[in-house]
């Protein structure tokens, strides 16, 4: 009932963390103009839910491998252990693997934390529940051990950190450090010109003036013009309106382009995928794509490698050390699919593994068997072999000559 309780209210209260103040909330004053930050607000903007859904569905899209340690360069791939069956299917009675890790993945990227009740069955793991991030406090007690405590929207309820998988960001080494927190202000600036965008929308563009005239109007006067211009200025009817007497009009506010709405905007984007990690270029940001060119792909390649993989050591090494007994580490590693994201194209793929073939790195099964093809029966797909060209003429005419006599003693 809880886990389904606060999905359904996931940005909704809980108690804040007691240590490092993780909290996700942040109140940003921008002159005088307060703006609440929060998980809910944060992911209405468009570069935050772009960034942290990039992350956690890229995360949910890789498959996960338990293999046992034969030799220090030999490993078997272990499809019984309890923790690649769990994964293999549902992970809790509500999720499959893809869901269950967008969901730590949704916790972790924007709060910098992830928390699953590890449930148990005598003594075997037979689930993982996440619980949302903002409905844990975390306390470090003065033996050094960690308590969670957890409030479902009904109980709280205290575990130690036997039962608690912890997943985080880098910090101060029991919790991890908020993106969210941290880019309040940025994540603000672009809260307020998303509200401010909106309010000159809903005002037909229409920026805010003064009535000018050099005479003193009475009462009556400064309300009847009050009305005469409320639809210019209130309204969204573009209608002409005729000045009399003297009358002048001068506006006071900043129009957008005096104060280059749009390119704020698009610096919000690019300053929001820094405190992400994410290229701007991969949450839809096309500014300079052009110039760029295919070095998009380089740069794709490049988060792959030096921010997302590093995500993934950090989860591994995480489920050894909190998910699997002592001697299950020294015999057993985890490792997550990660050559699916660098797959390149087919063509690409079929020179590289011909070349591995020819060269004697692989034999024909074992290229097929990586590109998800059937074992194919032929003599020799087994077999290492090695392309022989540019011998010279005098080793050539050995090689025939030996061929015939090898004829000659099989007739």
């Amino acid at each position: 009932m809880g886990f389904f309780y606060k999905l359904g209210s996931f940005f909704g209260g809980g108690i804040r963390r007691t240590t490092g103040q993780q909290s996700g909330a942040s109140i940003i004053s921008f002159g005088g103009k307060k703006v609440n930050v929060t998980e809910e607000t944060a992911m209405q903007i468009s570069a935050v839910w772009a960034a942290v859904q990039l992350k956690a569905k890229t995360l949910a899209s890789l498959d996960i491998h338990f293999y046992n340690l034969q030799s220090q360069n030999a490993r078997t791939p272990n499809y019984d252990h309890p923790l690649a069956k769990l994964f293999s299917g549902k992970v809790n009675r509500y999720q499959t693997r893809v869901e269950f890790f967008e969901t730590v993945g949704l916790n972790l990227y924007l709060t910098g934390n992830a928390y699953c009740i590890i449930q148990r069955s005598q003594g075997r793991i037979i689930g993982l529940l996440p619980i949302m991030s903002s409905q844990v406090g975390v306390e470090l007690l003065d033996n050094g051990d960690v308590v969670y405590t957890y409030n479902d929207g009904h109980n709280i309820r205290v575990f130690d950190q036997s039962n608690i998988w912890h997943l985080k960001l880098f910090g101060n080494g029991v919790q991890g450090l908020s993106p969210l927190q941290y880019a309040a202000s940025s994540i603000g600036i672009a809260i307020s010109g998303e509200q401010w965008a909106s309010n000159i929308v809903g005002n037909g563009g229409k920026p805010t003036g003064v009535l000018m005239f050099d005479k003193i109007l009475t009462k009556e006067q400064r309300a009847q013009l009050s009305e005469k211009f409320k639809g210019l200025r209130e309204g969204t009817q573009d209608a002409l309106m005729v000045l009399e007497a003297g009358m002048q009009y001068e506006q006071i506010s900043l129009s957008p382009q005096d104060v280059q709405l749009l390119e704020a905007r698009r610096f919000q984007v690019e300053d929001i995928a820094r405190f992400f990690d994410v290229p701007s270029v991969m949450i839809n940001d096309t500014n300079g794509s052009t110039v760029w060119g295919s070095g998009i792909q380089q740069i794709i390649d490049g988060w792959y490698k030096l921010s997302f993989r590093p995500d993934l050591e950090r989860i591994e090494t995480s489920i050894m050390a909190n998910l699997m007994t002592i001697q299950e580490r020294e015999k057993m590693s985890v490792e997550f699919n990660f050559e699916e994201l660098l797959r390149t194209d087919f063509k690409t793929r079929v020179d590289t593994g011909a070349r591995a073939v020819g060269a004697g790195l692989m034999t024909r099964n074992e290229w097929r068997e990586r590109e998800w093809l059937p074992k194919s029966d032929q003599e020799g797909a087994d077999d290492l072999t090695v392309q022989v060209n540019l011998l010279p003429l005098d080793e050539l005419q050995k090689l025939a000559g030996g061929q015939a006599n090898d004829q000659q003693d099989a007739d």
